[in-house]
């Protein structure tokens, strides 16, 4: 797909976002970044070129800041892909209330509001969104209730808007990968690794179906998946893997 003279807004400046920020910049798109860490954006500007816009996205006001600030640099919004999330992990009885709200707020509700915030936009050029979900919004994952329920809930969140919007020419769609080589995999593994980072990133690996072949995939891998997507028009209300067969069964 040409992307030449179209503006793609990627918020979340992570391992998945910055690859799909290369891939989109390379077919010719204006890349407006979007993250909370001002010093992970400014990295990414350096090396990207590309423009930048800091915000928190589990505020709705912000969420709308940053759409109509990205709006407003090249007069157009093509697309909006959603790559920001946080992961958190632990026996449901101890969740504490300010960790539930900070996931919620960050993986659903910021993607609720950038969606909202980004409708009109993408009416007017008959764009589209796509929103990075996860396999735990396909299935269950032991220790991880609130993740899930982000995750499970943007993908029908991602549905739902689908068919609202179809009939305005706007398509929606969620990218569900499995574990990924990113910042939020290392820093997962460093916080829950109970000191051992290593020996928990191989406990992951036992849920794949590769045995000693099993690897993790690579933003880059995401990145061409997304890029994909975003250049086939019959693609709408989709939820789709890219797991290493982790959802396909046992």
């Amino acid at each position: 797909m040409d992307f030449a003279g179209k503006t793609v807004l990627i918020v979340g400046a992570g391992g998945m976002g910055l690859a799909s920020a290369r891939r989109f910049a390379a077919a010719g798109a204006h890349v407006v970044l979007s993250d909370i860490d001002a010093a992970r954006l400014s990295e990414a500007k350096d090396a990207l070129s590309c423009a930048i816009i800091a915000g928190d996205i589990a505020k709705p006001s912000e969420c709308r800041r940053i759409v109509d600030e990205a709006f407003s640099l090249y007069g157009r919004l093509d697309m909006l892909l959603n790559a920001a999330g946080v992961w958190v992990e632990g026996p449901s009885e101890h969740l504490t209330e300010a960790e539930y709200d900070r996931v919620l707020d960050i993986n659903l509700k910021g993607a609720y509001f950038l969606s909202a915030a980004a409708i009109a936009h993408l009416e007017a050029v008959q764009g589209q969104m796509i929103h990075i979900a996860s396999d735990a919004g396909l299935m269950g994952n032991s220790g991880a209730a609130a993740y899930c329920a982000s995750k499970g809930g943007l993908v029908l969140l991602v549905k739902a808007l689908a068919l609202e919007l179809a009939p305005r020419g706007v398509r929606v769609n969620a990218i569900c990968p499995c574990d990924v080589e990113t910042p939020m995999l290392k820093g997962q593994a460093e916080i829950y690794g109970a000191g051992d980072p290593q020996a928990y990133r191989e406990a992951l690996k036992r849920f794949y179906p590769q045995g000693a072949r099993t690897r993790f995939a690579t933003p880059e891998e995401i990145a061409a998946f997304i890029f994909a997507v975003a250049g086939i028009e019959a693609i709408t209300g989709a939820a789709l893997q890219i797991d290493f067969g982790t959802t396909a069964g046992k």
